[in-house]
């Protein structure tokens, strides 16, 4: 029940999208309009009796609550029931009716003139939903299986027989027509529902096609490698990576890559690995993010995106400190991110989840998040995989991590530094020159005023800072994040002037 304080309340904040004012003399199709586009989307109420701006014109229909139950009866399609009461003197012999109806369970239309009209509610006003918009309502209500959509144009010949034969010969050892068997492939196809009578479905394209991005322009993945935290033009690498998900396998191995490993060589190609001591001895290369967690990110991400948004890729972005995969569109079927650290499974595309698993890229007991995601970067480097839903994507962010002093070491080639720390001293006039050595780079004073600072690097990644003025050597334990530039300290007490200087290349 709704109390008049309540009701004040709710006209006062004014119509937004679960709140919507009517004079009770609209016509049944208007109320209808409302009520459909609410239960489209999260539920909401109609206030009767109340004009746009907020005044209270009360109630004046007769019989209004049959009114009501009948449009919503013979107007909707499929009908609602809808929570109905009335408030009483709202404001002195003013009424108002409230109207509530719940997120439908359905997707519901407006039935006029022998058709079906989809509304949607968006912000204050209750429109026709467009066609992509109602694709992905019915997908939402669990109506609409957008794998086994048609792509226009899309036919036989658009499908790679090589792939085609591997999957069912090599993966499900199964035989497979001749290759010049149309009739056979197309019975084959049809019966797996890779293929129907209209042509080739959205998920037999995206898996097997020898050009999915000719139908499915946004259907890849977007990389970029930036050199540090933020976004930059100035990236390391962009690459716009194209074609079907599964890799081809010949006896040998690999013959082709898939989209998973085209992603993954472009992750090696920018993320240095990081050089630490086994034993405390033996100096050993470990990949910044472990691979089994990259591919079971990427995995995701591909087959849980939202086919039906076709404006965007899923985008891989590397920064110095972290890698981030937004795939486009919310997460299916009342999943959260909490619900799935605990392994709460809900596919969106559970055919094209169904052949990677087939193909060993996902585990079949469907605990890849808990397992390999989490418990995977827990164990690598001890952070916390970062899931984030947003208003149209969901992001998986890697953090790079720090070892037991609390740092990223890093292993690329001491010019480099010395290059970012030359640029730093021209940017910030600094009466300095800096020079690179074998295992060090040394800082000078042009006027002789200041002893040399020698930043010597070690073969665990840590560098000491060494300052021999009057034959006094002070130093400095601290370890260089991924390559840009970003220095963090452990003992920056021991030596002020390198915590100065160096905390100032951090934030140059």
């Amino acid at each position: 029940m709704t109390t008049r304080i309540e009701l004040l309340e709710l006209i006062n904040n004014g119509e937004n999208s679960g709140v919507e004012f009517k004079r009770d003399d609209i016509d049944n199709r208007a109320l209808a309009k409302e009520l459909v586009a609410f239960s489209n989307l999260s539920g909401g109420a109609v206030l009767l009796g109340v004009e746009d701006g907020g005044t209270v014109s009360g109630i004046t229909r007769d019989k209004l609550e049959e009114w009501v139950m009948t449009a919503c009866r013979d107007k909707i399609r499929p009908a609602i029931i809808p929570f109905f009461e009335i408030i009483r003197d709202v404001e002195p012999g003013k009424h108002v009716a409230v109207v509530r109806v719940a997120p439908g369970f359905s997707v519901h239309s407006v039935w006029h003139n022998s058709g079906n009209t989809y509304y949607i509610r968006v912000g204050t006003q209750s429109r026709e939903a467009t066609p992509e918009e109602l694709s992905r309502l019915f997908q939402q209500r669990g109506a609409f299986r957008a794998e086994l959509r048609p792509i226009s144009g899309a036919q036989l010949a658009d499908l790679d027989l090589r792939r085609l034969r591997d999957y069912f010969g090599r993966v499900r050892q199964q035989a497979t027509p001749d290759e010049g068997d149309e009739a056979g492939w197309r019975t084959l196809l049809i019966n797996t529902e890779l293929m129907v009578e209209e042509g080739i479905t959205l998920w037999g394209l995206l898996l097997f096609g020898t050009s999915p991005n000719r139908f499915l322009p946004f259907a890849g993945i977007d990389a970029v490698a930036f050199p540090g935290v933020e976004k930059d033009y100035a990236a390391r690498e962009r690459a716009t990576l194209r074609g079907p998900m599964t890799a081809l396998l010949g006896e040998g191995g690999l013959v082709e890559n898939g989209l998973v490993e085209q992603a993954l060589d472009f992750i090696r190609r920018n993320v240095a690995s990081k050089t630490v001591l086994e034993d405390g001895a033996r100096r050993v290369e470990v990949p910044v993010y472990p691979p089994e967690v990259l591919r079971e990110t990427l995995v995701n991400a591909l087959i849980h995106r939202d086919y039906l948004l076709t404006s965007t890729d899923i985008e891989l972005a590397i920064y110095s400190d972290r890698l981030e995969v937004i795939s486009p569109g919310r997460l299916p079927n009342g999943i959260t991110p909490a619900r799935m650290r605990t392994g709460c499974r809900a596919a969106r595309n559970q055919l094209m989840k169904d052949v990677m698993k087939d193909y060993g890229y996902l585990e079949h007991m469907g605990m890849g998040v808990p397992r390999k995601m989490v418990r995977g970067m827990k164990e690598h480097n001890g952070t916390d995989p970062e899931l984030i839903e947003g208003e149209e994507s969901f992001t998986v962010r890697l953090l790079a991590g720090v070892e037991e002093t609390g740092m990223v070491e890093q292993s690329e080639p001491i010019q480099e530094i010395a290059q970012q720390l030359g640029n730093f001293i021209a940017r910030n006039n600094i009466a300095a020159t800096v020079a690179a050595d074998e295992n060090q780079l040394i800082l000078n004073d042009p006027s002789n005023s200041h002893p040399p600072l020698r930043i010597i690097f070690g073969g665990n990644g840590k560098f000491h800072l060494k300052d021999t003025q009057d034959g006094f050597q002070r130093q400095v334990y601290a370890e260089m994040a991924r390559w840009n530039g970003d220095v963090s300290f452990t003992q920056s007490e021991t030596l002020a002037e390198g915590k100065s200087w160096l905390t100032k290349l951090r934030r140059g």
